[in-house]
């Protein structure tokens, strides 16, 4: 099984991200990484100009690389630059817009978690116009998961397995209202939280987290106790979602849990000293509530 590393939905500093970059050329043992900005356009100028030395960098260290299209595109601006960032040809693109899949249709491309792709029928349609991998959304079960996959057996299935999960996107962003400002006016605020700014309930219980216009789990799914199972199912790779983590040895342990190294309950173990503090999920996998982590077995 293929590890993908997703691109990174928040806003990180440029020294950050460039770092952290630089790191997973030289040290992760992931297949494919993601680049791009997808979550929110007024941020692309932090990191676009560093985009072409990155992507040869991590070519030159053996990885496959892909750029991601925007989830939600409004602007004129935002159609503009998505049409150019789908007429390259000189790297896989990552449809996250069904307008994006659109412009690239005919062409090997890759489907991102944003394009909701909740059965055989739209996965078929998909691969006709050219998608070679698809990353399917977050809360699918693994029974609709089976049914794709042997409607589209040439197409590499992928999983979202580890971070925190995409569950909305919007026009308004709450994130900056949260901080008494507007999305025209947000002064960037979203950098002040590079994992997501968690929401309660008001009985003080982690709800969600927000993540400038994106709305995201407050948990981190991982799907290490279900590697075995999906691998039976047709999924031909893993995502990684980036988080303020030790990403490096995240990827590692996925690693040795696909090559059968550690158990899945001994990855599970070892990720938790990773992200200390944090609570995993998988109920969306059993077709239970997304947020609840059902044991393996």
């Amino acid at each position: 099984m293929r590890l993908t590393l997703g691109p990174v939905l928040y806003l990180w500093d440029t020294d950050t991200w460039l770092d952290f970059y630089r790191r997973i050329a030289d040290e992760a043992d992931v297949n494919t990484v993601v680049l791009g900005e997808v979550v929110c356009s007024k941020r692309r100028h932090f990191h676009e100009q560093h985009l072409p030395a990155m992507v040869e960098r991590l070519r030159r260290a053996g990885k496959a690389v892909r750029l991601a299209s925007l989830a939600l595109i409004t602007l004129s601006r935002e159609q503009r630059s998505t049409h150019d960032l789908t007429q390259r040809d000189d790297v896989e693109i990552e449809a996250n817009d069904i307008a994006a899949h659109h412009t690239v249709a005919g062409r090997r491309h890759a489907i991102g978690p944003f394009v909701n792709v909740y059965n055989a029928a739209t996965a078929k349609v998909l691969a006709w116009r050219g998608a070679a991998s698809i990353c399917l959304p977050p809360e699918l079960p693994a029974a609709s998961i089976a049914g794709i996959a042997a409607a589209v057996p040439d197409v590499e299935l992928e999983v979202f397995a580890f971070g925190r999960a995409p569950l909305a996107i919007s026009v308004r962003c709450a994130h900056a209202r949260r901080k008494g400002l507007t999305k025209d006016n947000c002064r960037f605020v979203c950098g002040e939280e590079p994992d997501g700014l968690l929401v309660e309930t008001l009985d003080r219980q982690p709800f969600l987290a927000l993540n400038g216009i994106q709305t995201m789990s407050s948990t981190y799914s991982s799907l290490l106790g279900e590697l075995s199972p999906l691998s039976k199912l047709g999924v031909g790779a893993m995502r990684l979602s980036p988080q303020r983590c030790d990403m490096v040895a995240v990827a590692d342990t996925f690693r040795a849990a696909v090559s059968g190294r550690l158990s899945g309950a001994e990855a599970q173990g070892r990720l938790a000293e990773l992200c200390p503090g944090v609570t995993f999920s998988n109920g969306a996998i059993h077709g239970q509530a997304g947020y609840l982590n059902v044991p393996a077995g």
